[in-house]
């Protein structure tokens, strides 16, 4: 519905510019058709969406929809080949509009659509990671959804997730014939993700039946298909534990390396830049050496201050290495973590609204929270969870995963990773106003196609470019130290981007992409054996982050240059995050027509 309302807005809009210009009948006329043509394809283009969600449970629960969240999807060649069937229609259904005859909004969701099952497609029939990467089959997620977020009465939830816990065996079973050939580093995973999934149908689940209003048959019922469900997931784990013991035996498995021609189109699929991933690649590799110039001027302002009578080394990365090995160590202890993070949130959201930065919405929380185990073992140290637009009030999750794992020496790399400076720009790129912010933005767009069909190079680069908005905008009090704790987190970003296409295209080693994370973008040890983990259980994603702070940066600044004095940054802002989260090109195309 919001949708059609955006059509109506849109042909309004058309009608009165032409009653504007003057009594000239063909113009009104040509406006009306222009204006009818918008509205046919918007039509087309929700009735493709809310197909696509009641054939997808999951995808409706994650939206924030839940009228057909009790059937769990069943993975298996059926399901392909309805997904396949669904997707070569809408393009056929696409088709039938051209491009150039729609308004610059319609025309940016029939090329996200149109990419959308494209890409399906190609993930489908070329890149079959169904095939290779056991780690997708995971039926917690949509579970612990429906038991946190209070839609509706407790008691309707539970029957909600029973219905979807009777089909856990079946899912696993189809999930167990999928895989063949699979990566090592996936099989890890799935392992570890398969064990958390056991916590979501635990005795808090249980002692939640047990309380609640569902009579002695249903309760019976559910604890009988919890212990059928466990027992799937047990023996899931168990047939992974064996092909990995295999995998070991045989001293061999399917690399986990795209190589240059899938991870193009991969990255153009998933990305939709106007760089090619060899450009982007590029672009990183001089504002890595940009950066170093940056950070080493701090650091030769800074040496007196912290090493007064100590040499300075004549090689730059040494030097800055030291300079931030020495502030590393100002840190929160282990156990104050958490409850740091809580503390900044409501002190970067006052600074927002005292600098007028961009609209906040104090009615929207945002919940700190430990990281539940069944999205552990990915490599990332904290997300963010949020709702989607059909249940936008509900709360969105800054998931932090705790240090109980670690060693005591482990823990103290992690916390000098996430130091006192670096810590606070952790915060202001996953809260505020970072992902938190965005997403509330992106689920108020009158489009529903820009807030479903999400673009993770917009919402990561949003996410970096705040980092340094801030910090432009007096965050951190223009402290050298800060500044050049951002030169070493930004480095992060843009080792990323450098480390994910080298590893995936030029078959990087696993000592030279160390030696990246730790020599030139001077991490701890802790987070660059995570980073090289993560870039083996992912393809692009890692490079989003820079690919869409690059573009939103560049917009940024030619819009300052083109507008001079009449630049606002707050209208900017809110005007950006309008659309949804539409890739970046998509959004300066509408902000400029």
């Amino acid at each position: 519905m919001r949708k059609t309302t955006l059509s109506l807005l849109i042909a309004a809009s058309v009608l009165g510019a032409g009653a504007l210009s003057g009594c000239q009948t063909a113009p009104v006329a040509a406006d009306s058709q222009a204006a009818a043509v918008d509205a046919d394809f918007a039509s087309v283009a929700e009735s493709l969406l809310m197909r696509g969600l009641e054939r997808s449970p999951e995808s409706s629960i994650y939206a924030g929809r839940y009228d057909n969240a009790a059937t769990l999807t069943i993975p298996d060649a059926r399901q392909r080949a309805a997904d396949l069937t669904f997707a070569r229609a809408g393009l056929q259904e696409l088709a039938a509009f051209d491009p150039a005859q729609l308004s610059p909004a319609e025309r940016i969701d029939h090329m996200l659509l149109k990419n959308r099952y494209e890409a399906s497609i190609w993930y489908q029939e070329t890149f079959r990671d169904w095939q290779w990467n056991p780690s997708r089959y995971n039926i917690a997620g949509p579970i612990g959804l429906l038991l946190n977020t209070p839609y509706a009465d407790e008691d309707e939830r539970l029957r909600t997730v029973m219905a979807r816990v009777e089909h856990v065996p079946e899912y696993y079973a189809a999930a167990r014939a999928n895989i063949a050939d699979p990566t090592a580093e996936h099989v890890e995973l799935a392992i570890v993700q398969g064990r958390g999934s056991l916590s979501v149908l635990g005795d808090p689940l249980r002692k939640q039946i047990a309380d609640s209003g569902l009579d002695a048959a249903d309760k019976a019922t559910f604890n009988a298909r919890i212990d059928a469900a466990r027992a799937a997931i047990g023996e899931w784990t168990g047939w992974l534990e064996g092909v990995q013991a295999q995998q070991v035996a045989a001293g061999k498995a399917r690399s986990f390396r795209i190589g240059a021609e899938q991870y193009e189109r991969k990255f153009a699929y998933d990305i939709q830049s106007h760089f090619t991933a060899a450009q982007l690649h590029q672009r990183a590799v001089d504002e890595k050496n940009r950066l170093h110039g940056q950070m080493d001027k701090i650091t030769v302002e800074l040496w007196p201050k912290y090493f007064a009578g100590t040499a300075m080394p004549d090689d730059r990365l040494q030097r800055i290495g030291m300079m931030i090995d020495k502030l590393s160590a100002r840190h929160v202890g282990r156990n104050e973590f958490f409850d740091e993070i809580k503390r900044q949130i409501p002190l970067l959201a006052e600074f927002v609204r005292k600098h007028d930065l961009l609209d906040q919405d104090a009615s929207r929380p945002l919940v700190v929270r430990e990281t539940p185990e069944y999205m552990r073992g990915g490599g990332a140290g904290a997300s963010v969870s949020a709702p989607g637009p059909f249940n936008p009030t509900a709360n969105t999750y800054y998931n932090v995963s705790p240090l109980d794992d670690y060693s005591d020496e482990q823990a103290e790399s992690f916390l000098r990773e996430y130091n006192h400076w670096v810590l606070q720009i952790l915060n202001i790129h996953e809260a505020i106003p970072g992902h938190y912010t965005q997403l509330l933005h992106a689920n108020k767009s009158p489009s529903l196609v820009k807030s479903l069909v999400g673009n993770g190079a917009m919402i990561e680069g949003w996410a970096v470019y705040a980092e340094r908005m801030m910090l432009e905008a007096g965050w951190g009090e223009q402290a050298p130290e800060m500044w050049l704790m951002y030169g070493k987190w930004n480095l992060r970003v843009v080792t990323n981007a450098i480390l994910d296409y080298e590893v995936h295209v030029e078959g990087l080693s696993e000592a030279r992409a160390l030696d990246l994370l730790r020599r030139e973008a001077f991490q701890e040890e802790t987070e660059a054996v995570n980073k090289w983990r993560r870039v083996r259980l992912s393809q692009v994603q890692l490079t989003s982050y820079f690919t869409g702070y690059a573009e939103i940066y560049d917009f940024r600044e030619q819009q300052k240059q083109r507008l001079g004095e009449d630049f606002d940054l707050k209208t900017f802002h809110n005007r950006f995050l309008s659309y949804g989260n539409a890739p970046v090109p998509a959004i300066m195309q509408l902000m400029a027509e």
